[in-house]
């Protein structure tokens, strides 16, 4: 009969404790989300500004600074709160027609 072979394997063993990274840091509920409004080639920045007052209760005055802000930065924060309520932020705004999206602030 032949001989048995044992073959012999490195085992790795798991720390104790896990380093928790910034990835983890941003998975927590309290933190706040925010609706951001995109600048696009299609819209008038007289009809974002209707639009900002119309969804927001902004006052006229402070939807042209944030339409301003589209305009000129490339996109502004116009609403925060939890992630529900900023998908629901950004559905009316793409239901008006702006470019929009969602992330966590």
């Amino acid at each position: 009969m032949g001989a048995a072979l044992i073959r012999l394997t490195a085992v790795s063993v798991a720390p104790a404790e896990v380093e928790r990274t910034d990835a983890d840091e941003d998975l927590r509920p309290d933190r706040a989300w925010v609706a951001i409004v995109w600048n696009d080639p299609v819209n008038l920045m007289s009809y974002v500004t209707h639009v900002l007052q119309k969804l927001f209760g902004y006052s006229r005055p402070d939807a042209e600074k944030l339409m301003l802000q589209v305009h000129n930065d490339g996109k502004a924060v116009v609403s925060h709160g939890t992630r529900e309520e900023m998908e629901r932020d950004v559905t009316r705004l793409h239901a008006a027609g702006l470019w929009a999206t969602l992330q966590q602030d």
